[in-house]
């Protein structure tokens, strides 16, 4: 959970990445446009990504971008970015992301991918807003990877630092059949309660992870998917976009 989320109130500060400096320069003159943003460029370099981000305080969002790249690279500088700046919300621009590229983003980190190819310039600058106050932006099918991935997982493991459980038998019961797409009254058939219970371990879910959303549940379980990662940093006010 983000202690502090972006002051919507005064221009976003915002860290633009890319391999390329001229497209680089084209997106953050059209940014620049636009009253609600301060803009800092860099390459898409770890050291240079991380350096801009750190003087550039503070760091609300950091849009990341691979065009004349491999995607591993820009992967690789979101995850260094994660770890270093875990409050900074971080947007990677995939032209047509694949799957795999969407839950790899994720793990490494990310709030939003976005596809310029796709979406107007404009959505870009209310994903930009979005991330900035604590949301995540993403689309029905990328959700869909993440729920393919998970869905099937026999036990996901709710654990603290320490690996003490913190959900009950019933309320992992609740987060599997989430992960798996199905609705509360859906689940409620399922588990043979009513559709209140079923709010009602939800809101009790939210509370013990620290989250706030459907969104946001779906992430956590796919960073404990991976036991060789930590789960996914999440923020209060996640959604999807439309």
């Amino acid at each position: 959970m983000r202690d502090a989320l972006a002051d919507l109130s005064k221009p976003v500060n915002v860290v633009l990445c890319d391999s390329s400096r001229m497209e680089t320069q084209l997106l953050a003159d059209a940014l620049l446009r636009d009253s609600r943003f301060h803009v800092l460029t860099c390459l898409l370099e770890q050291e240079a990504l991380l350096a801009a981000v750190a003087s550039f305080s503070p760091g609300h969002v950091a849009v990341l971008s691979f065009s004349g790249s491999v995607p591993s690279d820009a992967v690789s500088a979101l995850r260094a970015l994660h770890q270093a700046h875990p409050l900074v919300g971080k947007i990677l621009l995939a032209d047509a992301p694949e799957r795999d590229l969407v839950i790899a983003a994720f793990r490494a980190g990310a709030r939003g991918i976005f596809s310029l190819a796709d979406h107007p310039f404009g959505d870009l600058c209310k994903c930009i807003l979005r991330v900035a106050s604590g949301q995540v932006w993403i689309s029905t099918p990328q959700l869909d990877f993440l729920l393919d991935l998970i869905t099937g997982v026999p036990a996901l493991a709710f654990v603290d630092s320490l690996g003490r459980p913190l959900l009950s038998p019933r309320q992992q019961q609740v987060v599997s059949l989430v992960a798996e797409g199905l609705s509360n009254r859906q689940i409620a058939v399922q588990l043979s309660l009513s559709e209140h219970t079923v709010k009602k371990y939800l809101f009790r879910i939210f509370e013990k992870l620290g989250i706030s959303t459907r969104v946001e549940l779906v992430l956590y379980a796919v960073g404990q998917t991976d036991s060789h990662r930590e789960p996914l940093h999440l923020a209060h006010g996640a959604s999807g976009n439309s």
